[in-house]
């Protein structure tokens, strides 16, 4: 699962002075306020912070699914704002991997067809897709399931198809929104170490978003939101703790 990026770039990703609002006129509501965000390789980050304080948006914009009104986005040393549709949908299938709340499997195909996905996209045959599914589902736990559909697995392990499914074309960056959040405590264990052991892979960045405080002590870094813009970043277990007694 070795993740390959541009040597040249100092850090995985940096935004400036973000700036985004939805609406107008009566109806407009500004979401991120000049958001300064950077993350490193090498690293577990939890981006936290209370509903409707821009983490979502904030994780859209660096997925490129979302454009910024305002600043600049550079993600593995690729200027975001500035690149076409094409161009940004061609980043993303490459260099990113996504791991949902509602784990977002297609419900009519098999796991293994689930995990391929992102393989076929970039255009690897349908035997050869599906072999490293398997083989990636079996780093997960789950090869002895690749034949089932995703209804008849519990949600912990559809959550386990997911992370295989964003891993599998081994992406240097990967986004997490609520990976745990649907989760009992023991399969939320299970999901974290997976990706633990993702973002320990070398050049791999892991981000996740979270408003789950039983994960917190698996992050190397901690940046926490309020009223759109970071306003503290936390480095450690130590510091983090601090800061966030319960976990």
């Amino acid at each position: 699962m070795n993740a390959t990026i541009d040597n040249k770039v100092a850090g995985a990703l940096e935004l400036k002075d973000l700036c985004k609002s939805f609406g107008s006129g009566l109806s407009y509501t500004p979401v991120l306020h000049k958001a300064h965000f950077e993350a490193r390789r090498g690293e577990l980050l939890m981006l936290v912070g209370p509903s409707g304080c821009g983490k979502t948006t904030l994780l859209s914009i660096l997925a490129g699914t979302l454009h910024a009104d305002e600043g600049e986005v550079n993600v593995l040393g690729h200027p975001l704002h500035a690149l076409s549709e094409s161009q940004r949908t061609a980043f993303r299938s490459k260099h990113l991997g996504f791991i949902f709340q509602q784990f977002n499997l297609i419900p009519t195909i098999d796991v293994a067809e689930n995990v391929s996905v992102p393989l076929l996209i970039q255009g690897l045959g349908n035997r050869e897709a599906r072999r490293r599914a398997v083989a990636m589902l079996e780093r997960v736990g789950l090869g002895k399931r690749a034949h089932e559909k995703p209804l008849k697995l519990s949600g912990g392990e559809q959550q386990r198809v997911a992370i295989a499914r964003a891993l599998v074309h081994n992406p240097p960056l990967v986004l997490c929104d609520e990976p745990t959040s649907a989760l009992d405590s023991e399969n939320g264990v299970a999901v974290m170490e997976l990706l633990r052991e993702a973002a320990n892979e070398p050049g791999r960045t892991v981000i996740v978003v979270t408003h789950d405080p039983r994960i917190y002590h698996y992050a190397d870094r901690m940046a926490e939101m309020e009223d759109g813009r970071i306003f503290r970043v936390l480095s450690g277990a130590e510091e983090i703790r601090t800061h966030h007694p319960a976990f």
